[in-house]
């Protein structure tokens, strides 16, 4: 008989495989209750990602360590085309080729631009003295060659700038505007330009009627101690003083030129100075003057004929002239300066001179007229600050006087 699973009493009849598929079903049979529900711990938040902070901009560079480097240049009248055609042969394109490259070089580059830059029209000056008065008319085209050349902005603060009255000016405005270029010159038109992250303005002044006056000393001082306020370089040009070979001294008193009251330049300079500019360039006497340092900047009392190509002389010194480099720190001062000699030989425009006699001039001037002018002039035409003794104050002198 089969044995029944222990503590199973197996009835009569039945096996241990019965019993066991009985077992195995009662098993099918019997449900597990689920495990209770284990709740699950809340979400911890998440925190946004901040986003790095870049870190904060360098502070701007130091006035004192920022450089301008300016090429000033003289009178400039580059052809005529009135009364009769003087223009140069191949329409002035090569006039200013061998100088451009010192010219566009420089952070800026300025030039006095006598005559007007005007198509057609009739002059409106008169001439009491036909021998001592000249008429000058480029065509408004010629405005293409002082910006190829470099030239950034250009005086119209001269007694040839009004040779066909305020509407020959206007059109010479109108013309340098288009080239992207600045001028100043009319009373009360000043340029305003940024370079270098430098607010720079440029101020242009002449004895001449509607320009920019000279001879109001009180009115100059006050607009360059506007201009001065909110620009941080601040350049001064003037046209005055007498002409001709024998003007290449400064007389330090007021000067006088057929009649006309042409300044006491060095007044006017070092006034300017006083009341804010940073560099002071003189035209006009049509040869060069000395230069010296005054409270740390930079006065050239005159540049001379640097590109005229007719109706003015260029004989003997009168076609001497400098391309003057001055470099300036951001506060103005005069940090060091060289002297690029030129020369005309007609009918070519102005070229380098090798026997530097512009520099010769105007170093010689400077020790004659200043003693010590608080300028070294080296061989290579360098120019660098030295020490000046203190200056007496300058009178100004009248004529009268």
């Amino acid at each position: 008989m089969t044995a029944c699973f222990s503590c199973v009493r197996c009835p009569p009849g039945v096996g241990r495989l019965a019993v066991l598929i009985v077992f195995l079903h009662l098993g099918a049979c019997t449900t597990t209750p689920p495990p209770a529900d284990v709740a699950e711990p809340p979400a911890r938040p998440v925190e946004p990602v901040p986003e790095p902070v870049p870190p904060p901009p360098p502070p701007p560079p130091a006035k004192s360590t920022l450089r301008l480097s300016i090429a000033s240049v003289g009178d400039m009248m580059i052809g005529t085309d009135y009364p009769q055609n003087h223009l140069p042969d191949d329409d002035g394109i090569s006039f200013l080729t061998d100088v451009a490259p010192f010219l566009s070089a420089a952070d800026v580059a300025f030039g006095n631009l006598e005559g007007v830059l005007l198509d057609g029209g009739e002059p409106a000056k008169k001439c009491s003295n036909p021998s001592a008065c000249y008429l000058f008319r480029s065509p408004t085209r010629y405005v293409d060659h002082y910006r190829t050349a470099g030239f950034d902005v250009l005086s119209l603060a001269n007694n040839h700038a009004r040779d066909f009255g305020e509407a020959g000016r206007s059109s010479s405005m109108r013309a340098i505007a288009s080239a992207g270029m600045h001028h100043s010159g009319r009373a009360g038109d000043f340029a305003s330009l940024e370079v270098n992250g430098l607010a720079i303005a440029v101020l242009a002044y002449a004895v001449t009627k509607n320009s920019n006056m000279l001879l109001d000393y009180a009115l100059a001082f006050q607009t360059v101690a506007d201009f001065s306020a909110s620009h941080d370089i601040v350049l001064v040009s003037f046209h005055g003083g007498a002409e001709g070979a024998d003007a290449t001294h400064v007389p330090f008193a007021e000067e006088e030129y057929y009649g006309e009251p042409r300044g006491d330049v060095v007044w006017f300079a070092r006034g300017v100075i006083d009341a804010g500019a940073d560099l002071v360039i003189g035209h006009g006497p049509h040869v060069v003057r000395g230069m010296e340092r005054y409270k740390g900047r930079l006065i050239a009392y005159s540049l001379g004929n640097f590109a005229t190509y007719y109706g003015i002389s260029v004989a003997g010194i009168k076609g001497i002239a400098p391309i003057l480099i001055t470099t300036l720190d951001g506060y103005g001062a005069f940090v060091e300066g060289k002297i690029i000699s030129t020369i005309q030989r007609r009918p070519a425009g102005p070229s380098v001179d090798p026997d530097a006699r512009a520099l010769n001039l105007m170093r010689g001037l400077s020790e004659e007229d200043f003693g010590e002018s608080g300028l070294r002039f080296l061989p290579d035409g360098r120019i660098l600050p030295t020490y000046r003794p203190p200056l007496e104050p300058h009178v100004l002198q009248t004529p009268e006087e």
